[in-house]
């Protein structure tokens, strides 16, 4: 049966983007209903990321054709016993989780037999969450997971998710859960340890010696950005990945160990090596999607020192629709003016940005 009626437990970020995006895909042949606190789910009407709105979770899912838990990852266990006996017959259910294993057990444990349960991971994201950041663009070229059961890939709604998740502008990938929280480990998981762990070892040096941060900036400050990741998200995660992080981090350590025997043995011939291949692996990453987190594209201005710049700035790119999302000052010197570096949600946007305000006379560029 086509897919009628939505229903959409966790209107933040992600699920008030996934509203959005089919509400803006299906046209009017799909119904979705929003589940959280009230104060959200006014925000999300009035943001036209859902058509009704409901608070309690078992009553809302009782004749929805597809259900996605799009809350924090403890949630979304305690969702699926919620709604199990709730599930009309034949229902579809996906999650939206970025650990995988212990939600398909978890769902295949309470779920009845005729409910049809997808593991999802869709890999796009923002450093502000929330249903104010909602966008129906958000998964434009991201990679979706999806962990079906064997036998799952042949059965009719499968097809029907699968068109829905793909609606959104994503591409879906298909893979077991197990290999989904390895790779998210190494990928995402560590990467997030990795940020924070350096920016607190220059800290505690910083304590006793300032310069340390006057000097960190450029690729420090890219590196680091996602350190000031939400924590108690990143819990829930931690906890629920706890193998397959420890494993990824053992094989993060031993090869920094390696790097570090080649600096002792001064072999740095081998240590040209291992910055090719990082070069050569690196230049293989698919640029045309999205990863876990989607990295902003930085635009660098040179700015008068007069009254008024930056208003002018933010409107010529107002007028020409294009939104910043990040701002910072660099330097500056008096009487001379300094740089800006303006931040753009992806690539394209800051290319457009640098060709707006070049035409308009300002001093634009990226350093790509």
């Amino acid at each position: 049966m086509p897919i009628r009626q939505i229903t959409i437990i966790g209107v933040g970020l992600i699920g008030g983007s996934l509203g959005k995006a089919w509400k803006s895909a299906a046209g009017p042949d799909a119904a979705i209903t929003g589940v959280d606190r009230s104060d959200v789910l006014e925000r999300a009407l009035a943001a036209d990321a859902i058509d009704a709105a409901a608070e309690d979770a078992a009553e809302a899912v009782a004749e929805s054709d597809l259900v996605v838990l799009a809350t924090p990852l403890s949630a979304i266990v305690h969702n699926l016993s919620l709604i199990a006996e709730a599930l009309p017959p034949g229902a579809i259910v996906t999650d939206v989780g970025s650990v995988k294993g212990p939600i398909v057990d978890h769902a295949r444990g309470v779920l009845r037999p005729d409910t049809l349960f997808v593991g999802g991971h869709p890999m796009a994201g923002s450093e502000l969450g929330g249903i104010e950041h909602a966008s129906q663009f958000l998964f434009e070229n991201a990679t979706w997971v999806l962990c079906p059961g064997q036998s799952d890939t042949g059965d009719a709604r499968y097809t029907e998710l699968v068109d829905r998740v793909q609606s959104t502008g994503a591409r879906a990938v298909v893979m077991s859960p197990k290999e989904h929280d390895e790779i998210a480990a190494l990928v995402s998981h560590v990467p997030q340890l990795l940020a924070v762990a350096l920016t607190n070892t220059v800290g505690y040096r910083n304590d006793s010696n300032p310069n340390y941060l006057k000097l960190a900036a450029g690729g420090f400050r890219d590196l680091t950005r996602i350190a000031g990741s939400d924590e108690s998200m990143w819990r829930d995660i931690l906890a629920a990945n706890h193998g397959s992080v420890l494993d990824a981090l053992a094989l993060l350590s031993a090869e920094i160990q390696r790097v570090r025997n080649r600096l002792v043995e001064e072999d740095f011939e081998e240590v040209r090596s291992l910055f090719s291949r990082a070069r050569e692996t690196r230049d293989t990453i698919p640029r045309d999607s999205k990863g876990f987190i989607a990295p902003l594209a930085d635009v660098y201005v040179h700015a008068d020192d007069r009254p008024g710049w930056i208003a002018s700035l933010a409107s010529i790119l107002a007028d020409e629709n294009i939104n910043i999302k990040d701002m910072e000052l660099l330097k500056i010197r008096e009487g001379t003016g300094g740089t800006f570096r303006l931040s753009f949600a992806d690539r394209a946007t800051a290319t457009s940005a640098v060709e707006i305000l070049a035409a308009n006379g300002l001093v634009a560029y990226t350093l790509d």
